[in-house]
């Protein structure tokens, strides 16, 4: 995994703020964000992780793969070219109308289809490096 430093210490990297993020968390949330960031480093062991929009963990390889938003109820993945993507599984539930994006939105209790995620995650890389 690689590691964009956007501050002037390890401390401002993307990677420690996406670990305080899951701390802060504490809850489901957090978990579901900890287990899907592995799920996409273990799809894609070169990925690239950033820190944007005040606080929205970005992955990225060739560009944009996925995004990872925490709200009250929901932790949501936004795949940025998810329109462009086959998705066997049905595994996209949000953000369907769009031309571009598609998303999946995680509740508290879900399960994760870790082969039809990581699936879509490379399938994501093998399309931005097309």
């Amino acid at each position: 995994m690689t590691n964009k430093n956007s501050g002037s210490n390890d401390a401002e990297s993307p990677s420690r703020l996406i670990d305080e993020r899951i701390r802060e968390l504490g809850d489901w949330r957090g978990e579901m964000l900890s287990r899907i960031r592995g799920l996409v480093q273990q799809a894609e062991p070169d990925v690239t992780e950033e820190w944007k929009w005040r606080g929205v963990p970005v992955w990225y390889r060739a560009g944009m793969i996925c995004t990872g938003e925490t709200y009250k109820k929901v932790v949501k993945v936004t795949f940025a070219k998810g329109a462009s993507l086959d998705d066997p599984a049905g595994l996209f539930n949000s953000s369907l109308e769009g031309n571009t994006r598609r998303a999946i939105d995680f509740h508290e209790g879900d399960e994760i289809d870790e082969e039809a995620f990581m699936a879509l995650v490379r399938a994501a890389v093998a399309l931005n490096m097309s």
